[in-house]
């Protein structure tokens, strides 16, 4: 990846894990899935990443700033576990 260059303090890495664990627990609440801290940041930051996926693939416009991270990450928690609730389900 030539002329990347990621540089994040902090204050970014911070507000990732509490967007994280925010989107984590709301997604949690809305499907019914088991709710754990580390469960709760694990989805909510795989969420976040599925939710900036789609919503860039989509062409979805998602208000800047912490708020519209966190509606991208509660949104691709919760595609995240309804897909992994709906695999387990094929088990």
């Amino acid at each position: 990846m030539v002329g990347l260059k990621i540089e994040m303090g902090f204050m970014g890495v911070f507000s990732w894990i509490v967007i994280g664990l925010i989107a984590g627990w709301l997604a949690a609440k809305v499907t019914d899935a088991p709710r754990g801290l580390l469960r709760n940041l694990a989805v909510g930051l795989v969420g976040a990443i599925l939710g900036g996926f789609l919503a860039q693939k989509l062409e979805i416009q998602v208000t800047p700033g912490f708020w519209g991270e966190l509606i991208t990450a509660i949104a691709g928690s919760v595609i995240f576990l309804l897909i992994w609730q709906a695999i387990q389900r094929l088990r």
